[in-house]
């Protein structure tokens, strides 16, 4: 196999250019999920093309290939190119590492030993890395060779034939967990300009999917998911709620030694500011800060808080208290365990009080619900919850990606959301008991805010799914 690697070393870059549009798609997602600007590994790297393409701020590719890696150094001399074999412990952990992604694309099928190639790469890895495995679906096999035999594939040897399902068996065996999965190209080839627009609104929807050539897994290590955090921040957006500031300050539980409450009050009318100011002076005790938002809506409410809060995570509590503070314990350990990077609440699993939650308003959010779930690949059953944890890290990391989606949120859920699945956080869900209000009246327009957050699933469409 290295022989023939090395013998079409010389041959890459003319059957890359005959397979200019299928190499352009799979760029095109794989962008998507790695920002400019990263750390990257590529293992299989053959001549360097698609890591060169990915600009990373530092970018390493190995192969087994002699041949391939010379030709590789010299078109990106800017890139770190080693020959190594990447089934070798030792060889992989002299690797500079750890990186922020780990791109295993196309080389499955030439690995003896699947389940021991992705252990060895736990020494490469923090808590941020993503391991990113690309492969073809067996269903293509067959037209795959056919391919090669006309001439319009380069030659390869037998492959392993592995299902997005064999991927995430052997990536669990060896302790890294598939994040979200994800099929794409249902045409490989232009076909009179058809092929992008079947890729990108035929081939995501649901059942034509199975047909797609592309298969990726997003991954992250298990032995590196614990998180060190020692500090929480609970952020509470609040609009004329004077009646709830001091029954959020008394009932949040101090779960965390150093923890904060911080207040972001919205131009109310009803002495909200004044109620926060007396509930700090008579709480001396309870480190909590004020601030008043500078603009509008509970997504900026929210950013507002997240500016100024210190703590390693970042809990939103909406301070109508229908998500009862006594809940923020269990937002605080998933985070901190590690069991999950990107937290949200679910009031739709436990019965509701009467009242809670409107009619209408309990089947959009089941709507919204599976919409999202297809749309992230990522289980959500009430994506509207104000509750959501994350740390303050990876905040960072998803501010500084918010621009991708848009700001037309009004609540903002759907801006952590996106940008958590952008990262490719792993999501969990904490079921929570909704309560009824017991002061004031919700801000929520329902229609007009209903209408937007449709605008937002488009959007995310064409963002996500349709790309």
């Amino acid at each position: 196999m290295r022989r023939l690697a090395d013998a079409s070393a010389p041959e890459r870059r003319k059957w890359y250019a005959r397979g200019a549009f299928f190499h352009a798609e799979d760029l095109h997602y794989l962008k998507f999920l790695i920002g400019e600007g990263a750390r990257v590994l590529e293992l299989g790297c053959g001549t360097g093309e698609l890591l060169a393409a990915l600009r990373p701020r530092y970018g390493v590719g190995v192969d087994f290939s002699a041949g391939m890696i010379g030709e590789a150094h010299k078109a990106h001399p800017h890139l770190t190119f080693l020959v190594g074999d990447i089934e070798d412990e030792a060889f992989i952990r002299q690797l500079p590492g750890p990186f922020d992604v780990i791109l295993v694309v196309d080389t499955l099928g030439a690995v003896d030993d699947c389940q021991g190639m992705f252990e060895n790469l736990h020494a490469l890895c923090a808590r941020e890395t993503r391991l990113i495995v690309g492969y073809f679906s067996h269903l293509w096999y067959p037209a795959l060779k056919a391919a090669e035999t006309l001439g319009l594939k380069m030659p390869q040897p037998a492959q392993n034939i592995l299902s997005p399902a064999d991927v995430g068996s052997l990536v669990a065996l060896a302790d890294f967990e598939a994040v979200k999965s994800e099929r794409r190209l249902l045409l490989p080839a232009r076909v009179f300009g058809l092929g992008r627009l079947f890729n990108r609104f035929i081939a995501p929807l649901p059942l034509v999917s199975s047909l797609c050539l592309r298969h990726y897994t997003v991954c992250r290590s298990l032995r590196h998911r614990s998180a060190d955090v020692r500090s929480a921040s609970i952020v509470v957006p609040a609009r004329n709620e004077r009646g709830n500031i001091e029954p959020a300050v008394q009932r949040i539980p101090r779960f965390v030694e150093d923890l904060e409450i911080v207040f972001v009050e919205g131009h109310s009318q009803d002495g909200t500011w004044a109620e926060i100011e007396r509930v700090r002076a008579v709480y001396p005790h309870y480190d909590i800060k004020a601030v008043k938002q500078p603009g509008k809506g509970k997504s900026d409410a929210v950013f507002a808080g997240f500016e100024v809060a210190r703590g390693d995570v970042l809990i939103i509590l909406d301070a109508d208290l229908t998500v009862p503070p006594e809940q923020m314990p269990k937002f605080w350990e998933a985070i901190r365990s590690g069991k999950g990077e990107f937290v949200n609440g679910s009031r739709l699993v436990y019965p509701l009080e009467v009242q809670a939650m409107r009619f209408l308003n309990l089947i959009a959010n089941k709507i919204f619900s599976i919409l999202f779930t297809w749309l992230l690949s990522q289980r959500f059953t009430d994506t509207l919850c104000g509750s959501k944890a994350l740390r303050r890290s990876d905040y960072a990391r998803l501010k500084a990606a918010r621009g991708y989606f848009g700001e037309f949120d009004p609540f903002g859920d759907f801006e952590l959301i996106f940008g958590a699945s952008k990262l490719g956080l792993k999501a969990v869900e904490i079921p929570i008991r909704y309560a009824s209000r017991t002061y004031g009246q919700t801000q929520i327009s329902r229609f007009r805010h209903g209408v937007m957050l449709l605008r937002m699933v488009v959007f995310a469409f064409l963002r996500i799914k349709a790309m």
